[in-house]
């Protein structure tokens, strides 16, 4: 079944909001962010799409859409590092990680991190789980981030505070110290999105 250019904008604008915010739009988001006049015309063309067998819908549901593809796999690569002061590896391109998008929405941005160490454990993040990043450059006060030691040149996972003029990289486990640095010191290298727990 052909689908119309608006049908086509309307798909890739569901796929883009999908990927930004790990689930689907409104009908309104949908009117106002493709300046269609009426929410009648939104459903017209959310059924065409349907038809097309492009994405479903859950009726009296206000996000009940899902793309047909929602749920295909996607890699990301894998690189292992530990989350103590050990350098971290190159990517290695034939090193990749699964996933789906009910675990993390695709986005370019995306890498697989595995875990080293029990630094994190009272975070339930433990020694050879995979933790999914997103790489940024900016952090959050209490996000879980990747941050690179730019004098010891090694990258830690740690929860993230910029207080009183200097970065503080808090441990989850009682018996570690945390590491308090200038912020010149330090680069995010990017936040925890989701974490795959390895069962021994």
């Amino acid at each position: 079944m052909r689908i119309s250019d608006k049908q086509k904008q309307m798909l890739a604008f569901i796929e883009t909001f999908v990927g930004k915010n790990g689930y689907p739009p409104t009908h309104e988001e949908i009117r106002a962010g493709l300046k269609i006049s009426t929410k009648s015309l939104v459903n017209y063309h959310l059924e065409a799409l349907a038809g097309a067998s492009l994405l479903s819908r859950s009726p009296n549901t206000p996000r009940g859409i899902r793309l047909a593809n929602e749920r295909e796999p996607f890699t990301v690569p894998l690189t292992s590092s530990p989350m103590l002061l050990d350098n971290s590896a190159d990517f290695d391109e034939q090193d990749v990680v699964e996933l789906t998008c009910d675990i993390v929405s695709n986005t370019p941005d995306l890498y697989a991190l595995k875990v080293q160490g029990d630094s994190m454990m009272d975070a339930l993040v433990n020694d050879g789980d995979i933790v999914i990043i997103q790489r940024q450059n900016q952090a959050k006060n209490g996000e879980l981030v990747a941050v690179r030691l730019l004098e010891q040149d090694c990258t830690t996972l740690k929860h993230y505070y910029r207080e009183n003029g200097h970065v503080r990289l808090q441990p989850a486990n009682p018996t570690l110290e945390p590491i308090l640095v200038k912020p010149t010191a330090v680069q995010v290298e990017g936040k925890v999105m989701a974490i795959i727990r390895q069962v021994s």
